[in-house]
């Protein structure tokens, strides 16, 4: 047949349009197929891990709010933990039993891809929001059906109503349909069941804001600067963006039948900026998970750190006491959300701010200091070692005023006690414990400022001294990594620094 010049020039824009959609039919198709006839689970996130590499590692950053929950099918030949459309919508921490809904989502268009692994079948696979790169299925999404879920699936969610603390599961029976969705009995399970052979390394600071905080006593005040919403304290001064202050002025228990003279009070504040490190290695030879053949990871770590900064005072007279009097005065809770790749890992973090006094009963102090630094409790897992607890913590401290009377000895500390774990599980264990301690020879008494010299009222020797003392464990819920069960706690270790602050000899 032959064609004219005209004619061609009138067919060249729809045989250009026509190259165009099989080319575009072709990149879409190529791929999407898997044992179950439905696209891998995951797509954008499995693309997005080729993309990367095989050395590199995959993003922890803060959730998006969001970001629900993430679902793998492991016993699936290359199936990859992916962001899920489905939901957690109650949980029962006592039979482990679970209902699992379709979240809500927009409307579909001709650019979303279809998911699988658990919320797609092979008669007819859901659509995922968000996916760059998939044609639309031919056959439309089920919400109807919300319990495209299925025995063997791994759900990784944030929390949700039933489980405040986050949701790390694997499904073990499909129960049925009720009005909210399908029910599902489920077990608990470990991170590498999601993670596999991946690599992920980060440290996210946690919300000043996101904190729940119980006051233990009275005369506690609570404040917070983040990006965008800065807080003032109590002291009429800007906190450091991401930081979290509580203010204090309290009398210390006076311990029966020490003399009524004793008294004594602290005052001042303790500002922290807490931060959540997290990390997992793939591709360890650790206790394999015998559905799947998966091996632990090659090396973890889960721990807590920040900055810390504190300005108080502790006067009066302590009493006799043989062991400290620890005083809490505040309670604080958050759960923060780290978006590692597609999965929502789950941090539980608790902290209890506390004071602490000790001393022999003779001696009158009027002491105040400024404390700064930072510091670091976790533990990390390698190959041959195990689990091995850190340790750190960087702490300058200056007099602002010192006095002190009477022969005898003190101690107080401004400390805070940290728990730190995820979904629910306490995994590490820290207390830190920045302290003064003064004391005082013979019958000498003494006083000292900055720039001042020392005026003494007897003959002896006196000093203060500052330190910081940090301790705590590593507890058996670290395996959720996917790690061999500890047999026993694992102490952190005593990590003590000690530094003189003043001194004089009378």
């Amino acid at each position: 047949m032959r064609i004219r010049k005209g004619h061609l020039r009138a067919l060249m824009p729809a045989l250009t349009a026509s190259v165009l959609l099989l080319a575009s039919g072709c990149a879409s198709g190529s791929g999407s197929s898997s044992a179950s006839g439905a696209a891998p689970a995951g797509q954008p996130d499995a693309s997005a891990a080729a993309a990367k590499g095989a050395d590199s590692a995959l993003a922890v950053k803060a959730a998006p709010a969001a970001m629900s929950t993430a679902l793998a099918r492991p016993d699936t030949t290359g199936a990859r933990a992916h962001r899920s459309t489905l939901k957690v919508s109650s949980y029962d921490r006592h039979t482990r039993r679970a209902v699992i809904s379709q979240a809500v989502r927009t409307t579909a268009s001709p650019s979303e891809s279809p998911t699988a692994s658990g919320s797609s079948t092979a008669s007819g696979p859901s659509t995922a929001p968000g996916s760059p790169t998939a044609t639309p299925s031919a056959t439309p999404s089920r919400p109807a059906e919300p319990g495209r879920i299925a025995v063997g699936d791994v759900i990784a969610s944030a929390p949700a109503p039933g489980a405040p603390d986050g949701l790390l599961a694997k499904v073990t029976r499909v129960i049925g349909e009720t009005g909210a969705g399908t029910e599902v009995q489920t077990a608990p399970t470990t991170l590498d069941t999601l993670l596999g052979g991946d690599k992920a390394k980060g440290t996210v600071p946690v919300d000043p804001s996101s904190f729940a905080v119980e006051r233990l006593l009275p005369d506690v005040k609570v404040s917070w600067a983040r990006r965008g919403d800065i807080h003032v304290g109590p002291e009429g001064a800007k906190l450091p963006l991401g930081s979290l202050r509580l203010d204090l002025r309290a009398d210390v228990p006076t311990p029966a039948g020490t003399p009524v003279s004793a008294d004594a009070s602290v005052a001042g504040y303790v500002q922290v900026a807490p931060e959540v490190d997290f990390s997992y290695g793939g591709g360890g030879t650790g206790d394999a998970s015998a559905e799947a053949g998966q091996a632990g990871p090659a090396s973890a770590y889960l721990g807590v750190s920040g900055d810390w900064t504190s300005q108080w005072s502790l006067k009066g007279r302590v009493g006799v006491t043989a062991k400290p009097v620890r005083v809490p005065f505040a309670k604080l809770h958050a759960d923060p959300v780290l978006q590692v790749g597609s999965i929502p890992v789950v941090v539980n973090l608790d902290l209890t701010c506390y004071f602490e006094v000790s001393g022999d009963g003779s001696v009158t102090v009027a002491v105040e200091q400024d404390l700064k630094g930072d510091f670091k409790a976790g533990g990390t897992y390698g190959p041959g070692k195990g689990w091995t607890p850190v340790n750190e913590s960087t702490m300058t401290s200056t007099p602002v005023r010192t006095s002190l009377t009477a022969a005898g000895n003190v101690k107080g500390a401004l400390g805070a006690q940290a728990a730190v774990g995820l979904y629910g599980a306490v995994g590490v264990a820290a207390d830190l414990a920045p302290y003064l301690r003064g004391e005082v020879s013979a019958a000498a008494s003494a006083a000292a400022s900055p720039g001042a010299r020392t005026a003494a009222g007897a003959t002896g020797a006196w000093a203060l001294y500052g330190g910081v003392d940090l301790s705590g464990a590593l507890q058996l819920q670290l395996s959720i990594f996917g790690t061999p069960v500890l047999q026993r706690t694992i102490p952190l270790g005593a990590f003590h620094r000690e530094w003189k602050l003043a001194s004089g000899a009378v």
